[in-house]
């Protein structure tokens, strides 16, 4: 349930809320690196009633269509609400009349089921809690549209619960049959389109960034591309190549293709974007080109490391070089929104893993990693899964799985595990077996960064263990 009270005197105004950030690692090196505050609608879990489902609630919502009441019915609507004026200093304000303004279903990002957002709507003049307070429009669409690494952040909540009813963004008539997509923050759509990726995930999210008729005062020579709309890692499967049709003939036909990286769940609709829109213009590091398949990329293209500049719309994004997860794996920055799109190197659910016969690399990764931490991106955009709402916290967690994981891999080879069968069946004794293939990858590299560390016992024979990785 997410509640949008709205000022009495200046209905321009809405409430927003200081979210909790997430727990702290106690490890100096890690609470260092803080995420900035996060202001966002109240919510809270809307729970099913446990007695007398669909009873109704006591607090009255008012609804247009009566068929939804059926729905709140089975919902606890009285206590979500309660919990909620309680968690922004209203206590007990029950004569705030409080309306239905939307039920929002999610994407289907995976691997979780997607849930329904509940937004309703009332009005008050109450004092608030310190942590809460009253915005406009315009300060939420400046906070977001002009953002700075560590000021505050507005959440996505606010997104689809307000702005998006106030305004007509230039991305709404993007493949509007297109039913799951999310628009967050505003200029920037996330499409999962089902793909041939590897599981638990299911879907690859198509980025799509378009700026409408607005020019800014950037002078397209200046960058090493610009176009009118820019799509990031086009690689839905062929059941989706009608849907990504739709997409590409819905763009202006100056359009900019950014792969992060070759894997074909990223690059299999490469053919379909170059047969819907001929003039398009693909970007690419150089390692991840030579892999696309021959074909599907034949029209211009344009090889970038890492630092380069492309304006879109006149809006600024700056190319990230971020190896690790492949050698020619690559980030990008929306420097307006200050949004990052992490590519594989980091994912919705679960941690990563390297590719290693595509030029995957620990000791890449880990600066990649930190690389990223000191941009200090107010939202994490990965191909795979939700947007991360705290990017530092998540992308320390990811240090430490993979030092927990390395410290794990030393323990086992100091107890005598000298193949890489040995050592997969040790660190991942507790993971479905299916998956080992998958880890070997990451443990093979994780070796290869001990060695660098001069970490590994002297009795550890390299040649004896690179020998195993056949059997395996």
């Amino acid at each position: 349930l997410t509640v949008i009270v709205r000022r009495t005197s200046n209905d321009s105004e809405f409430l927003i809320t200081k979210h909790k950030p997430p727990p702290k690692f106690n490890d100096s090196e890690y609470d260092s690196y803080q995420d900035s505050d996060l202001w966002d609608l109240p919510s809270v879990e809307l729970s099913r009633r446990v007695n007398n489902p669909g009873s109704g609630s006591a607090v009255r919502v008012e609804v247009e269509d009566a068929s939804l009441l059926d729905f709140l019915s089975d919902f606890d609507v009285d206590s979500a609400i309660g919990e909620v004026l309680r968690l922004v200093g209203l206590g007990e304000a029950s004569d705030i009349k409080w309306s239905l303004s939307k039920i929002v279903l999610e994407p289907e990002f995976g691997p979780e089921i997607p849930f329904k957002t509940v937004f309703i709507a009332g009005a008050t003049e109450y004092p608030l809690a310190d942590h809460c307070k009253w915005v406009s429009y315009n300060d939420c669409q400046t906070l977001l549209q002009e953002a700075k690494p560590q000021n505050d952040r507005i959440g996505p909540l606010v997104v689809i619960g307000v702005l998006n009813d106030s305004n007509e963004t230039a991305l709404s008539g993007i493949a509007p049959n297109l039913r799951y997509q999310q628009e967050y923050p505003p200029g920037i759509k996330l499409i999962p389109m089902r793909s041939r990726t590897m599981k638990p995930f299911r879907t690859t999210n198509l980025v799509v960034f378009f700026n409408g008729n607005s020019h800014e005062n950037l002078k397209a020579d200046e960058f090493v591309a610009s176009g009118d709309a820019l799509i990031v890692d086009p690689g839905c499967s062929s059941a989706m190549h009608r849907e990504l049709d739709h997409v590409i003939s819905s763009l202006p036909r100056k359009l900019v293709v950014f792969v992060t990286h070759h894997h074909h769940d990223h690059v299999d609709g490469l053919s379909i974007v170059q047969r819907c829109n001929p003039e398009a213009v693909l970007m690419a590091h150089e390692n991840t080109f030579r892999r696309i398949r021959e074909g599907d990329w034949t029209s211009k293209h344009i090889l970038v490391k890492g630092s380069e500049e492309i304006s879109i719309g006149g809006k600024l994004l700056k190319v990230i070089a971020a190896q690790g997860h492949t050698d020619g794996h690559l980030g990008l920055l929306h420097v307006a929104t200050n949004s990052l799109i992490a590519g594989d190197h980091c994912v919705g659910h679960g941690s990563a893993v390297l590719d290693i016969t595509g030029g995957g690399n620990m000791s890449d990764y880990f600066r990649t990693t930190y690389k990223f931490m000191e941009l200090s991106p107010h939202i994490l955009i990965p191909m795979h899964g939700r947007v991360n709402m705290w990017p530092k916290h998540m992308l320390c967690g990811y240090l430490q799985n993979r030092r927990n994981r390395e410290s794990t891999i030393l323990k086992a080879i100091e107890s005598g595990a000298r193949t890489l069968f040995d050592i997969v069946a040790y660190t991942y004794a507790g993971i479905d077996r299916s998956l080992w293939i998958h880890a070997s990858s990451n443990v093979r590299l994780h070796v290869e960064h001990l060695a660098l560390q001069n970490k590994l016992p002297e009795d550890f024979s390299q040649d004896n263990f690179n020998a195993s990785i056949v059997e395996f």
